[in-house]
């Protein structure tokens, strides 16, 4: 039997929450290498509700760090709206000054490794999450229009690098299809704790839906079919229709069956809480998704002559040696991108251009 905790929060005093969490879900965290992960889909103000809250973050890192850990890295790879953009978009949510120096650009170095060939023969993950001893994901309580909801599952898509994303987007092919590969990268490297941001959730068609709702709670569990399930009935949805939770009990990674979960907590349904076409209808049509998606897998990075000074260190940081220099010029080798956007971040004249 998995446990689930709800615990009433505010971001003010969010604090006493993360500690019952870390109280009900014990970590080893002694001398041990911890990267915490926080949903950073864009560049955006933390009271649009896109990301998880610096507040959460904050107790995370403070709690973690009393501890003595051996390393802390706090990161995230960016949705598609902010490919190459890590930096940016953790000082513009103000997840930079919450991490508390343990910031880290988690795109930089990766790691290829095996993924289910029906989409693609391997993938690149961050180096940080390969060489972590402890995980803990920090996912946003939020809609989403081709998962219906992006919890705890979902939160680990973001362990991809770069456009790697839209290519798998583009791979799947079809809402369903998308489902079974979002759990597919979730077991890659399944995080050791979850801690949801549910003080204010996102109603509507989420990720990035201006509809917010005043919820008032921390979720944790060490069990993320678990969570996400808890996470589908307050909003209103039966854990057993969505794809990516029916596929994740047949891999073994978990119940969302009630009578198997235990809830520490009330757990109520919310009113009236606006979801998605519970197919991901709400993406399926969608044309300009569709372009963002075709587009993103087509970008590639080019210098710009006219600031490139030549200095290399886009080839020096590069995590799969894709660029090499010719006629003082850095030159990117398409088969080899995996469009990560890391030259485009690194680069101190801005002169990485994507095209």
């Amino acid at each position: 039997m998995s446990t689930v905790l709800i615990h009433p929060a505010t971001y003010e005093q969010v604090r006493g929450a993360v500690e019952r969490a870390f109280e009900l879900f014990p970590l080893p965290l002694k001398g041990r290498r911890v990267l915490i992960k926080p949903n950073v889909l864009r560049a955006s103000q933390a009271e649009e509700g896109i990301v998880t809250h610096p507040a959460v973050l904050r107790a995370v890192v403070d709690v973690v760090e009393k501890e003595k850990p051996a390393e802390i890295i706090v990161g995230d790879n960016p949705g598609m709206f902010s490919y190459g953009r890590n930096e940016e978009s953790f000082r513009t949510t103000g997840l930079m000054a919450a991490a508390r120096g343990y910031y880290r650009n988690i795109g930089i170095d990766t790691g290829r490794v095996a993924f289910n060939a029906d989409f693609m023969d391997t993938v690149s993950l961050s180096q940080a999450v390969l060489d972590a001893d402890i995980i803990i994901s920090l996912p946003k309580f939020k809609t989403h229009g081709l998962t219906v909801m992006s919890g705890a599952i979902k939160n680990s898509y973001g362990l991809l690098p770069g456009g790697q994303k839209a290519v798998l987007h583009k791979a799947a092919g079809s809402p369903a299809r998308f489902h079974d590969a979002v759990v597919d990268v979730f077991r890659l490297r399944i995080p050791d704790l979850f801690i949801v941001d549910a003080i204010v959730g996102m109603e509507g068609n989420g990720p990035a839906s201006p509809d917010l709702r005043d919820i008032g709670l921390i979720l944790a569990s060490d069990n993320a079919v678990a969570l996400d399930a808890v996470i589908a009935l307050m909003m209103g949805c039966e854990p057993g229709r969505l794809r990516f939770l029916q596929r994740a009990k047949e891999l073994g990674l978990g119940d969302y069956d009630l009578d198997t979960i235990e809830v520490v907590g009330e757990l109520r349904q919310l009113p009236g809480f606006r979801l998605p076409p519970l197919g991901g209808e709400a993406a399926t049509h969608n044309d300009a998704l569709q372009s963002l998606v075709d587009n993103r897998v087509m970008l590639r990075p080019q210098a710009d002559p006219g600031l490139c000074t030549g200095c290399g260190a886009c080839i020096d940081q590069c995590p799969v040696s894709a660029l090499t220099m010719r006629e003082s010029l850095p030159r990117v080798d398409v088969g080899t991108c995996i469009t990560c956007f890391c030259c485009q971040e690194i680069c101190p004249e801005k002169a990485i251009i994507l095209k």
